[in-house]
């Protein structure tokens, strides 16, 4: 459901008790955390016993499962999930009593009050790029706050409450990153994605400029100039009077990545920032993606006045943000990974990457496409994406927050993937996914779970069924 932004949002020191509806997805947990780290009375519901509930419990907070009225409790303040339906109890309750009704971003922006704020925004590559620089900004001795869409592996944790800097993911899906007054922001690329909340590609880029306008004046922002949609918003930005760099592989970006190089599950390359050689960085994650997030984030603690080796040792150590690219383990000479990518450039750059981590390997894919209006709009340039991959299961689509629409199946995208270069299958049972994995690998393969759905949780299915058949 969609829950108003009110006019005046509080900081999270006044909002009395906090109860959260979804408090097990990946954005709610994390403002729950930082917020019970604050010593602000946090309570929680959800449908699911997430990865993320077991660090909020050991907080003291106390998370239950299923919704239900009775869990509201006495609270003050009630944040709800986009995920939420309208006739849930809880929401029905808070309703009823007439309780404050903050979205996910309200319930972010009441904790980044009185906060420099540095936000990461992107049609793909958040995640990684917020988790980049959070890791590059740790070894650099400074202390932030922050809050990620996904599990940071250097700390197992998604969100922790620091010093003065906040590094927030900051989400376009719903216009959550309108509500944010970032001192400082990144965007990785503006591409075509959630037509179901803006309508148009106009206005979703649209909605990006906007953005870009509520950056603070004496802040600055940083883009991708390899990605027109980004390059775009430098140009607004400096004929707006606001410090902007590019940065890239182009020749006229302002912090360039050179001599790339990649090898394995490594990505290296050389930094020039202006006319300075700063020094070779090399990553411990593969694929070309990878060094433009490692480039934004280095970027951000440059100007912030940080020292470019102590932060090449963050980028260096880090073991990468699970589901983005993860590797579940190996069995009969089978490797297994997980990504979330689920819209097509983010396919097409996470397929290339795994080709390289391959080498003489085949490339199997399990995809789950996420989203019936995604898939609508998106379905055959997922199947096209996919053609990259030597052998392509599709399941069917993963509904979230949605309903189902019998003519928008994975069908559709398995239909469009590319013929004879590919094999493909489309199975509507995920279930079946697993068997049918273990009777396509060979021995060398690399076999890719793709999807932000439950396609994540095949992983360890497919590496018991080959650990049996060895």
């Amino acid at each position: 459901m969609k829950v108003p932004v009110p006019d005046r949002i509080l900081p999270a020191d006044e909002l009395g008790k906090v109860h959260f509806v979804g408090i097990g997805g990946a954005g709610l947990s994390g403002i729950a955390r930082i917020m019970a780290a604050r010593g602000i009375p946090v309570t929680g519901s959800d449908d699911q016993d997430t990865p993320f509930l077991p660090s909020l419990r050991e907080l003291g907070v106390t998370c239950h499962l299923g919704y239900a009225a009775e869990h509201v409790g006495d609270a003050d303040t009630v944040v709800i999930t986009t995920a939420a339906r309208d006739d849930n109890p809880e929401v029905l309750e808070a309703e009823r009593r007439g309780l404050r009704m903050l979205p996910r971003s309200a319930g972010l922006a009441s904790v980044m009050k009185g906060q420099r704020v540095l936000a990461v925004a992107g049609t793909h590559g958040k995640t990684t790029t917020t988790s980049l620089l959070t890791v590059a900004l740790l070894a650099a001795g400074a202390d932030p706050t922050y809050a990620i869409g996904g599990v940071l592996s250097a700390t197992g944790r998604n969100a922790d409450a620091g010093g003065d800097l906040f590094v927030a993911e900051a989400d376009e899906s719903d216009g959550a990153f309108l509500v944010y007054e970032p001192y400082a922001a990144v965007v990785t690329n503006v591409l075509a994605d959630h037509l179901d909340e803006w309508g148009t590609e106009e206005a979703y880029q649209a909605a990006f400029a906007t953005f870009v306008g509520r950056i603070a004046p004496d802040g600055f922002l940083v883009c991708c100039g390899d990605d027109p949609g980004a390059a775009a918003l430098v140009d607004l930005a400096r004929a707006a009077g606001l410090e902007a760099h590019a940065v890239g592989e182009a020749e006229g970006a302002d912090v360039r990545a050179v001599d790339l190089t990649f090898e394995g599950s490594s990505s290296a390359f050389t930094v020039i920032d202006g006319d300075t050689e700063l020094g070779r960085v090399i990553l411990q994650i593969p694929g070309r993606h990878y060094v433009l997030d490692a480039l934004a984030a280095l970027t951000v603690g440059l100007r912030l006045g940080h020292d470019f080796a102590a932060m090449r040792r963050g980028l260096e150590e880090f073991a990468g943000t699970r589901r983005r690219m993860e590797l579940k383990g190996e069995a009969a000479g089978v490797r297994v990974y997980d990504s979330y990518a689920h819209q097509p450039a983010e396919i097409a750059a996470d397929l290339e990457a795994a080709r390289a981590v391959a080498g003489s390997g085949r490339l199997l894919v399990v995809f789950q496409p996420h989203l019936v209006s995604r898939t609508r709009v998106f379905g055959r340039a997922m199947g096209e994406a996919l053609g990259a991959a030597d052998e392509v299961i599709v399941l069917d689509v993963y509904l979230a927050r949605e309903d189902a629409d019998p003519d928008v199946t994975g069908a559709l995208v398995a239909d469009a993937v590319p013929l004879p270069d590919t094999s493909v299958a489309f199975l509507a049972e995920a279930a079946a996914a697993p068997a049918e994995v273990v009777a396509r690998a060979r021995r060398g393969d690399l076999v890719l779970t793709l999807g932000a759905g439950t396609v994540t949780d095949l992983g360890p299915r497919i590496l018991d069924l080959l650990e049996a058949s060895a």
